[in-house]
């Protein structure tokens, strides 16, 4: 699954005028929004213009309370009102952009976007969001290094630059792709993003330096991706939770079961529905606050963990009944340490199911430039083994949709012996 370019960070109101009404009430406006009062922020901003009609700082901060609010089109209007009033400045520019956007005015976001990085060359918020909506993703890649350039310390550009590159290397552009992404590594040599994906594009083999993606890795990634993720899975069609739990009910996990659980790596969240009938105590854990975050919200779960999957599951000896891992071991490549430690948490006779990507190039495995790792059958039925468990089903699945194409996945379910 190809990481989506992510939602805008928050920006500020503009400053107030200093003096009369409309300015007094544009700054009691400013004071109200940020104490998360919204909506009376618009009514005392609508009071401001009803004085004052030109008041440019007025409009574009009642357009962006529109915009935030989900009024794009308004927002917009808001925006655009300020600048023939002559408020020409970076940040309304872009706050513009975000409302065409969300308005879904892709060509007038874009407008907005340039204009805002014309007027402030260093504005990487404005050339980030230009990325976001480049096409081809060559166009993307040069936008987002350059967003790096003038603002090294905008994380958020990082996973979109590693998506930009995952299409462009699928896109035919491969020596491409690995040149920026070896100009990355070199930029930012200790980013954990550009660690994990740039080695992949410039070798090229799927070699690594590591057999595993990093924590730091993970917890960005997924961080950043929290919010959009349900949605994005949801159109890639991805099935993993209820394949995993036809294979568990295949083996004996019914309802009313009284099992105690475990939702390792749970994210959001998506497999908590299928688990919950069966537990008598169901848990997660995650790296990723920000996705636990969203598994929260669910109510289904009676513990939920922020912690490394491997070091989670030492500590908890002979705890569980059921380890779930949907899409979780594809963040590992060498599957040795983490199903010994499943092993271990896990009670006599309980049952491990999870999936991972398929490999078919003769390796044992590898990491693939989107980031995750792929699996050679035959070691995963290896390593399954090695770990004490004992195999009950390995077979082949369709985990999602990338590019209208299907992933290839196995599904595999194994017993502690």
């Amino acid at each position: 699954m190809t990481e989506p370019s992510l939602p805008r960070r928050p920006s500020r109101l503009a400053r107030p005028s200093a003096g009369g009404d409309a300015g007094l009430l544009n700054e009691r406006a400013i004071r109200t929004a940020a104490a998360g009062d919204a909506g009376g922020a618009a009514c005392l901003l609508r009071a401001a213009l009803a004085c004052d009609p030109t008041h440019g700082e007025a409009w574009t901060n009642l357009g962006k309370l529109l915009a935030d609010g989900g009024e794009g089109a308004a927002g917009a209007a808001g925006h655009a009102r300020a600048l023939r009033l002559g408020l020409w400045h970076p940040l309304v520019l872009f706050n513009l952009g975000v409302a065409r956007r969300q308005a879904g005015d892709r060509a007038g976001a874009a407008t907005a976007f340039r204009a805002a990085a014309v007027m402030a060359p260093d504005h990487g918020d404005a050339l980030n969001s230009l990325g976001n909506l480049a096409e081809p993703p060559g166009a993307a890649v040069a936008l987002y290094l350059r967003a790096l350039r003038v603002q090294p310390g905008l994380g958020i550009v990082h996973g979109n630059l590693a998506g930009a590159l995952y299409r462009l290397h699928q896109s035919g552009g491969a020596a491409e792709a690995a040149r920026a992404a070896a100009l990355w590594l070199a930029a930012f040599p200790d980013d954990p993003t550009a660690r994990h994906i740039a080695p992949a594009l410039i070798r090229g083999d799927g070699g690594a330096a590591e057999t595993r993606a990093s924590d730091a890795y993970v917890r960005t990634t997924f961080d950043q991706f929290a919010d959009a993720f349900e949605d994005t899975l949801t159109a890639l069609g991805y099935c993993a939770p209820q394949r995993l739990a036809e294979a568990m009910a295949a083996e004996g996990v019914e309802p009313e079961s009284g099992l105690s659980v475990l939702d390792a790596g749970c994210g959001t969240g998506l497999c908590a529905p299928f688990l919950r009938p069966a537990a008598l105590w169901l848990e997660g854990v995650d790296l990723s606050g920000g996705m636990l975050e969203q598994a929260r919200a669910r109510g289904l779960y009676d513990r939920l963990t922020e912690a490394e999957l491997t070091a989670f599951l030492t500590r908890h000896p002979a705890r569980f009944d059921v380890i779930l891992a949907a899409d979780v071991l594809c963040y590992f490549g060498d599957l040795a340490e983490v199903l010994a430690a499943a092993r271990a948490g896990l009670r006599p006779g309980g049952l491990l199911a999870f999936t991972v990507e398929r490999l078919a190039d003769g390796r044992p495995y590898r990491v693939n430039p989107h980031g995750r790792y792929a699996h050679a059958p035959g070691y995963v039925e290896a390593a399954v083994e090695g770990a004490g468990l004992r195999l009950s089903v390995l077979r082949g699945e369709v985990l999602r949709h990338e590019g209208g194409q299907p992933v290839a996945g196995l599904l595999v379910t194994a017993r502690h012996r």
